[in-house]
């Protein structure tokens, strides 16, 4: 077991532990005793860690071999999963095998989706190397790809059998996708947590309480997650800002981080909640001033009636209304839907002019 790890339990019908410490990989050979085969699925700047990876699990007695993916975005498409279920076949996977993810929030999407997808079901052990992988995408269980339509149309709620979170993978992570990551932290304070904030307000870095960072946005997640998995009720929350974050993905071609989108759509939220008499102005200022300290972008100029059309096939919108998470105070989300035109022009109008670049 890992010295001075921090431990979240996610609930369910299958719970599963996410771990949070230095040294949190060399659990892998533990937490898959007794499997007979395992992959590792990384891109190619962490082949030095799959590496590592297939060492510990073979000292473990399992058999094991990486599957080499493209690297961010581009691993999540139907092309990579085929030529992936390919290689699953030539090793020979069986259901009593395993794949492990092994990098950021794309090659966990990407890793849960192949375990959900091949013979209808194998387990997955997801070792988050990004920020963003170990407060969001490893952790609750979604898994997907992207489409021409947009991002995450395809996929399964398929929950690891155990999240890995070494924080020694950060010492490597540059700063900005480190501060990427930081937005699902901060979105975790202004849903849930307000401790976040104020840890966030002290040190918008982030590098002094790093560990406390992931370990309360993990909580938060698991909290959701372990009470509504197939996100038709609490866990929706959990989407704050990405509505608009996912829209403004697709029209970029994913060449905005995603961190980037979800701090403008923080922002976007806060202004809209404003517009329909839900939030304050000093609570959707606190957005603002946050996300600003913490270096990530408030604006964003791009074509609204091309973004509204994008995020009217987004995973949250229900027939032809738009669906929004919104705040009636920090910490209080409620859903908003089908808001007036006004206001969402009036929100669109505080994130693109150019005073708030």
């Amino acid at each position: 077991m890992t010295s001075g790890a921090q431990r979240v339990t996610v609930a369910g019908e299958r719970p599963y532990e996410v771990v949070i410490g230095p040294g949190a990989q060399v659990e892998l050979g533990v937490v898959l005793a007794g499997t007979p085969r395992a992959v590792v699925v990384h891109a190619p700047p962490l082949a030095a860690a799959a590496g590592a990876a297939v060492e510990t699990l073979q000292q473990a007695g399992v058999a094991a071999e990486a599957v080499v993916v493209p690297d961010g975005e581009a691993a999540k498409s139907a092309e990579v999963a085929i030529g992936a279920w390919e290689e699953f076949g030539r090793l020979g996977l069986t259901r009593s095998d395993a794949v492990v993810g092994l990098g950021g929030g794309a090659v966990t999407d990407l890793a849960g989706f192949l375990a959900a997808t091949w013979l209808r079901g194998v387990r997955v052990v997801q070792v988050p190397t990004s920020l963003l992988g170990m407060v969001d995408a490893a952790v609750g269980g979604k898994t997907g790809i992207n489409t021409a339509a947009g991002k995450n149309l395809v996929g399964a709620f398929h929950p690891p059998t155990a999240v890995l979170a070494d924080t020694d993978a950060l010492d490597a992570l540059p700063e900005a996708e480190f501060r990427s990551g930081l937005a699902e932290v901060v979105k975790c304070g202004f849903i849930a947590d307000g401790r976040v904030l104020e840890l966030l307000a002290a040190d918008p870095t982030g590098h002094r309480d790093t560990a406390e960072l992931i370990t309360r946005a993990v909580q938060v997640k698991a909290d959701a997650v372990g009470e509504d998995l197939y996100d038709t009720g609490r866990r929706e929350f959990l989407n704050y800002g990405h509505t608009l974050a996912h829209a403004i993905e697709r029209v970029e071609d994913f060449g905005w981080r995603h961190g980037e989108a979800v701090a403008v759509g923080l922002v976007f939220a806060a202004e809209l909640a404003v517009q329909a008499g839900r939030l304050s102005r000093a609570d959707a200022d606190r957005h603002r001033e946050l996300v600003a300290a913490m270096g990530l972008p408030t604006s964003y100029r791009g074509n609204w009636d091309r973004l509204q059309s994008v995020m009217r096939v987004d995973k949250k919108a229900r027939g032809a209304a738009l669906r929004f998470v919104v705040l009636d105070g920090l910490g209080r989300p409620g859903i908003l839907t089908d808001p007036d035109q006004a206001w969402l022009d009036a929100a669109w109008a505080a994130v693109s002019e150019v005073g708030n670049a």
